[in-house]
This record gives C-alpha cells, structure tokens and sequence, in this order.
C-alpha cells in the first residue's frame, strides 16, 4: 500500500508565528503594560500628595473598596487596559490574536502579583477590576486590529475623483486611458493628414 501523501503546510504558516517572536511580543506587552502602570500610579500619587511604592503596582492589597487610593488604584488598572491597546495594534495587528495576548498579559500580572505577596489574591474587587480590564483591551483591540484589516490596499495608483452627475472628471479618464495604453474612446485614433490632388493640395 503505497503511504499516504501528506497535506502540504500553507504557505507561510511555519514562519507566521515563530516562538521567539511571540516571546519578544509578550515581553514588550508586558514592559508596555507596567509602564504605562507605573506612569498613571506615580502621577496621580503625586498629584494627591501621598507617597509612591512598588506595593501600588505589586500588591494587590493596594486595590481596596474602603479609602479612595484603593479605589484610584484600581481605576487606574482599568485605564493601564485600556492604553495597552495602542502597543497590542502595534506588535500583534491580528484581531483573532487579541484574546491570547491579552489574557497572557494579565495572567503574567496575575503571577507577579501572588510571587510579590506571597499569597493569591482573595480581593473580589481586585479581580473584578482585572477582568474588566482584561474585557477592555480585548473588545478594543480587537476593533482596532479589525478596523485596521478592513482598510482597503494602496498599491501606489491614483484615486479616482467622485464623479459629478453620474460622470467622472475627463483628466481621470485620459489617466486611466494612458495606463491602459488606450484613447479614451475605444476605437482607432485618426490623423489629419494633406491630401495631394493633381497638383493642388486640399
């Protein structure tokens, strides 16, 4: 029985998604992610005069329901979610690449999180802001990303004008005429030439 052919892989599939380019990807989202954090924490702490810890970005005991810092720290996560779009439009661009990435990211906070405590969080409010922020960034990034694929292609050619009353503007034609290598009208060109009569010219 002669052995059975293999399906040939799609053209590309074995370099569109490389281990290392996703790591490199997870690592920049991630950096992004703290820094934008760390940005938003350090300048509303500064605006309301208290004093700026890595227990704000680390410790989840920071995101608390009973004084106000509790609350702007956590507002403050929902929004990090919300510019954590800008990079993920930038380095995945792929709207059904959204949902993996975004999950990684507050996965990996997740895990910095419990290691920096020592302790899983057991914070309701500290996991309904997670995963409100998990639901921005991806119903966001996934519009953007898709928005982004839907724009039409430019291949370099020259738009056409909107045509007025139903015609389109004369200069568009004869450019769309000479691309083609063809008269606007689709007969042949003429040309006046003299004709010889004796010997007269007409």
């Amino acid at each position: 029985m002669p052995p059975r052919r293999r399906k040939p892989p799609r053209a590309g599939a074995l370099t569109e998604l490389p281990p290392l380019k996703i790591v490199r990807s997870i690592l920049l989202l991630q950096f992004f992610y703290y820094t934008a954090a760390f940005v938003l924490i350090l300048f509303t702490t500064i605006v309301l005069g208290q004093k700026f810890s890595l227990s704000l970005l680390f410790d989840w005991h920071s995101v608390r329901g009973d004084n106000t810092v509790g609350w702007t720290v956590g507002f403050l996560w929902v929004i990090d979610g919300f510019i954590i779009v800008i990079p993920i439009l930038l380095l995945i661009a792929r709207s059904k690449l959204v949902p993996d990435f975004a999950l990684t990211i507050h996965f990996i906070h997740l895990l910095i999180t419990s290691f920096y405590t020592k302790s899983i969080p057991t914070n309701l409010l500290w996991w309904g802001l997670e995963a409100a922020s998990a639901a921005l960034t991806i119903s966001l990034g996934v519009w953007a990303c898709r928005y982004r694929e839907l724009q039409p292609i430019s291949f370099g050619t020259v738009p056409r004008k909107t045509p007025v009353n139903g015609v389109a503007d004369t200069d568009d034609n004869l450019r769309g005429a000479a691309g083609r290598g063809k008269n606007v009208d689709s007969g042949p060109s003429y040309e006046m030439v003299n004709v010889v009569r004796g010997d007269q010219n007409v």
